[in-house]
């Protein structure tokens, strides 16, 4: 949801006062063309008039509802399911993109292509990454907790001090050539063979939780 304050200066019949219009807290639509059409909020004044014409404020307010728009900030290009809408992260090819530090709480990735996108220090808590791409991905100290990796390729992906606890990696999820020194990987139920694969090249520990990686794979 888009918020925005405005203020437009009226000539008045009111010598005491200008009147103000203006656009409070104003709940927001996203058009297809990547517009926000904003929903307008007049003062209350009993005279609000353009030199000798007077309109109410209910022409006023259909008149700037119908027009006014404003363009998306570039920012918020990456939207799917979370905290940046709906759809756009969601079977999409993302390769190479740069997502590092961002808060993306459970956000859609599912079926997308991530291939060497850059996901470092990124707040992922319960985002989706089911039948995605992660080959060659940075999630490097990534908050990966509860995330689902339902099925994906997290191949040779840079793992290192990342916090997966309780993330989803049910099907044919594969860590195969992945760096995860430090990874912690609490209560993730990994396949034995998985498992097994991960325990010859686990070390270090998690700078955050403190736990060993060894320790959280149950390696013997």
């Amino acid at each position: 949801m888009t918020m925005a304050v405005l203020n437009f200066t009226l000539l008045s019949s009111c010598p005491s006062k200008p009147q103000i219009l203006q656009i409070l807290n104003s709940s927001s639509s996203q058009s297809s063309q990547g517009q926000t059409k904003v929903k307008v909020k007049v003062n209350d004044d009993p005279c609000i008039s353009f030199g000798e014409s007077i309109m109410s404020k209910a022409c006023i307010t259909a008149l700037i509802s119908a027009s006014l728009f404003f363009t998306v900030d570039p920012a918020l290009a990456f939207k799917g399911g979370g905290p940046y809408g709906l759809g756009v992260t969601r079977g999409q090819d993302l390769s190479g993109k740069d997502f590092s530090g961002k808060t993306l709480i459970k956000q859609d990735f599912k079926t997308s292509i991530l291939r060497q996108a850059n996901f470092k220090a990124a707040k992922l808590l319960g985002a989706s990454f089911f039948d995605a791409d992660l080959t060659g991905a940075d999630l490097s100290d990534a908050d990966l907790r509860g995330a689902d990796f339902s099925l994906a390729q997290v191949t040779k992906a840079n793992l290192t001090n990342a916090n997966l606890e309780g993330a989803l990696v049910t099907g044919n999820t594969s860590f195969k050539g992945s760096t995860i020194t430090g990874a912690d990987f609490t209560d993730v139920p990994l396949r034995e063979d998985q498992k097994e694969y991960l325990c010859k090249i686990a070390d270090g520990v998690n700078p955050t939780t403190g736990n060993e990686t060894r320790e959280t794979l149950f390696c013997k």
